[in-house]
């Protein structure tokens, strides 16, 4: 199947019921919208009363907030939600015991840049072109004429903390806990390479039928670099006297480069989108949903007054048949007075308002059934047919 005809068919598919499947989808992103703003509206509000705390302030905050829990006879939750802003540090550099004597950091493989985080990821990229014997099969070919397809990816990390930017040696640090974390880092691109792929016979064959052939490998390696300015959101706590902040499921949020003010203009502009769009999606689904009601609704009752005339029809035909039946004449009849669409009985029936008398009675009647009647010889509107008898 072509682009042309995929696309064909996903209109055809789009428009069924008089648009009601785009109805239920739009109505679907609406509620989804909905739904997103509600979440990202309770982020915007946690992380607007959430303190914004430097490193050294944050063992107070924390101790107050466990003792005011003890008092009030409340089940303590693990830790408080509080922003911090401060300096990525490898966490063997401010242990002091004997292990930081061996420092635990990774190196980029190839610019040996140092960090706390190494992702590196080989990406395969793809390219099309419509081939001599038709157009391509798939449907990401109306999309730019290459993309990408991720091949391998691995992520490495060892220990850090965050430490206050501008003070040494660091009296205090926060462990950074990035267990069950799925929130989006702050990595730096050390390197990026893309090396092109040799063409074979094989490629050639593959962009002569128009399929998609490989036409290069992009390498690209992201740190955590030691003494970058990150900005922590998430739940501190207090565990044998270290302190460790670790991500909270229900903010957009963890580690990032924006500040606390950064961040509140992102999330208030993002909310502000979903509302509006989930509320125009919103409408425009009930209006079109209300006209693919409206439309079939019409549809099903013509339908509906269709077959009752059909049957009404079928019950004359069949009363009018019994009764041509009846009056048709047997035997041999004149070549000048034969029903000119049967050429089998005789003329007995005349058309209104032209007058001519052609066509035998059972002819007549399947004429005035058409949808838009009209005489065989004049080609004239006719309204209904006259039965002649012999004088």
């Amino acid at each position: 199947m072509s682009v042309h005809d995929q696309a064909a068919a996903a209109v055809k598919l789009a428009m069924a019921a008089d648009g009601a499947l785009v109805g239920l989808a739009l109505a679907y992103i609406a509620v989804r919208s909905i739904f997103i703003f509600k979440a990202n509206s309770s982020a915007l509000h946690k992380i607007n009363d959430a303190p914004s705390l430097r490193v050294s302030d944050l063992r107070s905050v924390i101790s107050s907030s466990s003792e005011s829990n003890v008092n009030s006879d409340q089940s303590d939750d693990g830790g408080k939600l509080v922003i911090i802003r401060g300096t990525v540090e490898a966490k063997s550099a401010v242990e002091g015991n004997w292990k930081s004597l061996r420092a635990n950091i990774l190196s980029a493989h190839e610019s040996a840049e140092k960090g706390v985080i190494l992702q590196r990821t080989q990406t395969c990229i793809y390219n099309e072109w419509r081939g001599f014997f038709g157009w391509t099969g798939d449907l990401r070919s109306i999309f730019p004429r290459y993309w990408k397809e991720q091949d391998s990816s691995s992520l490495r990390m060892v220990p850090f903390v965050i430490v206050e930017a501008g003070r040494w040696p660091q009296p205090e640090y926060v462990n950074v806990n990035m267990d069950s974390s799925r929130h989006p880092l702050p990595l730096v691109t050390v390197y990026h390479h893309l090396q092109p792929v040799n063409a074979t016979p094989l490629t050639f064959l593959q962009a002569l039928f128009g399929h998609p052939y490989p036409v290069g490998v992009l390498d690209e390696e992201k740190i955590l670099p030691l003494g970058k300015d990150i900005t922590a959101v998430g739940v501190c706590s207090s565990k044998d006297g270290i302190l460790e902040i670790k991500s909270c499921k229900d903010l957009p949020y963890f580690l990032s480069d924006m500040t606390k003010d950064q961040m509140l203009v992102d999330l208030a502009f993002k909310t502000k989108v979903l509302l509006w769009s989930g509320v125009v999606l919103g409408l425009f689904a009930v209006g079109v949903l209300g006209y693919a009601a409206v439309r079939n609704w019409n549809r099903w009752k013509e339908r509906r007054h269709q077959r009752q005339v059909q049957q009404q029809n079928a019950s004359a035909s069949n009363e009018a048949d019994s009764q041509i039946s009846a009056d048709e004449e047997t035997g041999d009849v004149p070549d000048g007075q034969l029903c000119v669409i049967c050429l089998m009985r005789r003329r007995r029936s005349a058309f209104v308002p032209c007058g001519h008398l052609v066509c035998c009675q059972r002819c007549a009647l399947s004429v005035e059934r058409d949808l838009a009647p009209k005489c065989p010889v004049c080609r004239q509107t006719i309204r209904c047919s006259v039965m002649i008898y012999d004088s």
